[in-house]
């Protein structure tokens, strides 16, 4: 009887229970933290690009470097060429501009098996195409 009214362990299972979940929290804060940086990232670069992209006589290859370098240079892997794609001269509310979009594979570091337990459908874990799109008005 009084082995069983006794509290010794219960610190134990306490810390326990309680860890996985704290350690899980804090895994997903820095994760989605890496993704909305990430997202970030892409926005800024569509900005630079539509920046050039409407200058008279830049060519699609300068957008493309100028992009890739943002992206680059915020630590993201470099983009393929059919990730990025930049139309001239659309016209918008009686106006003409130049649109810019990046498509970016992302995938979760740490997330990715637990991902896998939540939709078991999801072929390629945590993993998906971040877009970012900028229009600006031709000047």
């Amino acid at each position: 009887m009084k082995r069983m009214r006794g509290e010794e362990g219960t610190a134990l299972l306490e810390a326990a229970i309680t860890v996985p979940i704290i350690l899980l929290i804090s895994v997903g804060i820095f994760e989605f933290g890496r993704a909305y940086q990430t997202q970030q990232i892409l926005v800024n670069a569509t900005r630079e690009g539509a920046r050039l992209a409407v200058i008279e006589g830049t060519s699609q290859e300068a957008v493309f470097n100028r992009v890739n370098d943002y992206v680059k240079a915020g630590g993201l892997n470099e983009l393929a060429a059919g990730d990025l794609d930049v139309q001239r001269n659309v016209a918008v509310g009686g106006t003409t501009a130049s649109s810019v979009e990046v498509r970016y594979q992302f995938s979760f570091m740490v997330l990715n098996p637990i991902i896998r337990l939540i939709s078991p459908s999801a072929t390629a874990g945590g993993s998906g195409v971040m877009k970012a799109a900028t229009l600006m008005r031709n000047e």
